[in-house]
C-alpha cells in the first residue's frame, strides 16, 4: 500500500497538468501498475493533490501532579540528592517508612504514583533542583582580545620551567549558582618547580584586592621570584 501511495503522489502532479489523450495514458499506466479500477484511480490521483491538515494534538495531562513531585523533591533530599536511578530503587523502601513515621505526610494515590515514577522522570523533574545546590566554583573570568595578546601561549616544547619561582594563578568563584551581590573566591597559587601550593579566599573580584591578596600569597612562597615575573603576572590579572 505504501508503494501505491507514493507512485500516486508522484504521478498525479503529471496527471493534473496533462491534456485529455495524456491524461489516459497516465490512467492506464497507474492501473497497470496497481491493478486498480480506473475510477479508484482517478480518484486517488486527485486526493494525492489535496492538503491535509494536521491538527494539532491536544498537550497531555501531567501524570505526576504537584504534590508527587513535592514529596518527590523530599524523598531526594533525605537520601542525600541522588540520582534518578538510586532514587528510584530506593522509593519502595524509603517511601512506606517516612510515612509511617509521619515524616511525609501524603495520599495513597500521591505514593503510588510515587513508587511508579521512572528514574528518567526523576531526573528529568529534579534537574532545576539539583542545578540549585551544584557545589562547585565557576571561573568568573570573561574572555577578551587583550589577554590574549598580553600573554604568551606557552606549548609543550617551550615548558621548560625547572627554575623555582614561576607560578601559576588559578581563581574560582564560590557563588552557589547566583553571581548577583558579593561572594568568596578561591585564589590559588602553584609554584611549577616545587609544586608548592599557596590558598587564600578573596571576597571580591576586583583588581586591586587580587593584587594585594596576591601578594600576600606570595610571600608564603619559600622561593625567590626571578625578575619580579608573578608581580608583572598580578598586574596583568
Amino acid at each position: 500500500m505504501s508503494e501505491r501511495k507514493a507512485v500516486t503522489k508522484t504521478t498525479a502532479l503529471r496527471y493534473a497538468r496533462s491534456d485529455r489523450a495524456a491524461k489516459k495514458v497516465i490512467l492506464d499506466e497507474l492501473c497497470a501498475l496497481t491493478l486498480w479500477h480506473r475510477d479508484h484511480a482517478r480518484k486517488a490521483l486527485r486526493q494525492a493533490l489535496v492538503l491535509k491538515q494536521v491538527k494539532p494534538r491536544p498537550p497531555r495531562a501531567p501524570v505526576y501532579g504537584d504534590d508527587v513531585i513535592e514529596a518527590l523533591r523530599f524523598c531526594w533530599a533525605v537520601q542525600g540528592t541522588p540520582c534518578g536511578r538510586l532514587l528510584a530503587a530506593a522509593l519502595p523502601d524509603l517511601v512506606p517508612r517516612l510515612r509511617r513515621f509521619k515524616e511525609l505526610s501524603i495520599e495513597d494515590g500521591t505514593a503510588a504514583l510515587l513508587l511508579k515514577i521512572a528514574p528518567a522522570t526523576i531526573d528529568r523533574r529534579l534537574k532545576g533542583d539539583r542545578g540549585k545546590l551544584d557545589p562547585r566554583g565557576r571561573s568568573h573570568t570573561k574572555p577578551g582580545t587583550l589577554l590574549k595578546d598580553s600573554i604568551p601561549m606557552r606549548t609543550w616544547a617551550e615548558w621548560d620551567d625547572a627554575v623555582p619561582g614561576f607560578v601559576e594563578i588559578d581563581l574560582v568563584g564560590h557563588e552557589g549558582g547566583n553571581s548577583r551581590g558579593e561572594f568568596c573566591f578561591t585564589l590559588t597559587i602553584t609554584d611549577i618547580s616545587t609544586g608548592w601550593t599557596e590558598t587564600r579566599s578573596v571576597r571580591i573580584q576586583s583588581p586591586e584586592m587580587g593584587v594585594r591578596r596576591d601578594q600576600g600569597s606570595h610571600r608564603g612562597v619559600p622561593v625567590p621570584d626571578p625578575g619580579d615575573r608573578f608581580g608583572l603576572c598580578r598586574g596583568k590579572r
